[in-house]
């Protein structure tokens, strides 16, 4: 193992992970308080501040440990997840989809925001690796945090989603899975199957539409 190379990842990836999951999270406590539960505000973790939403096994421990033991090739973390009480929302069943959407859909406007820089830079000419590399790992986490979180088992958003989705008999039997989604969850991935039947095709559809929407910018700086 690099260790050199590990500090050059590890500095160029900072910036952009810490931003991914500090608005991943607080984007789900803020849209609980839109619709009426007050919980994540009162624990103060409607904030930008990564300290709040940082877990020590799961964002700096876990990946690290993975990175080293599989020398680069596999990474997995998570962070602290928002606390919402869902039978607090005016209309849980309803407005859970929408707490659940403002996670992912905050990772999808930041790896727009995080192309558009990359478009920029390279549009007046800066070279610099450095920057460069930065934009463009603040694409990936950010596609890859809004795929992954969209996979259709709770914990998981899209787990989330699909409850609010579905008839309620159906949802509760869905919901039923949650104490050993995260289990199951790892397991796929550990598989592949996650990677190869759903990240891969919709991170290409997300990169697809993110170089769609940043289309006009490119003409404009060439």
């Amino acid at each position: 193992m690099d260790f050199a190379q590990l500090i050059q990842t590890v500095v160029t990836y900072a910036l952009p992970v810490l931003f991914a999951i500090t608005v991943h999270e607080a984007a789900h406590g803020y849209a609980a308080r839109h619709f009426g539960d007050n919980t994540a505000y009162a624990l103060g973790r409607i904030t930008l501040n990564p300290l709040k939403h940082i877990d020590p096994m799961g964002t700096i421990l876990m990946p690290l440990l993975l990175y080293f033991a599989t020398s680069g090739t596999f990474l997995f973390g998570y962070a602290k997840p928002v606390p919402v009480r869902f039978g607090n929302l005016r209309n849980p069943k309803r407005d859970m989809i929408w707490v659940a959407l403002a996670g992912p859909a905050a990772n999808f406007i930041q790896a727009f925001l995080w192309g558009a820089l990359l478009f920029v830079l390279r549009g007046t000419g800066v070279s610099e690796p450095f920057f460069i590399k930065m934009a463009q790992g603040g694409v990936l986490v950010n596609v890859v945090m809004f795929a992954f979180n969209l996979f259709p088992l709770p914990p998981l958003d899209g787990g989330r989603i699909l409850v609010g989705l579905l008839p309620y008999r159906q949802a509760v039997l869905v919901s039923r899975v949650e104490p050993w989604g995260f289990f199951i969850v790892m397991a796929l991935v550990i598989a592949g199957v996650i990677s190869s039947l759903w990240m891969q095709p919709l991170m290409a559809l997300t990169y697809g539409l993110l170089d769609l929407l940043l289309t006009p910018l490119a003409m404009l700086l060439s």
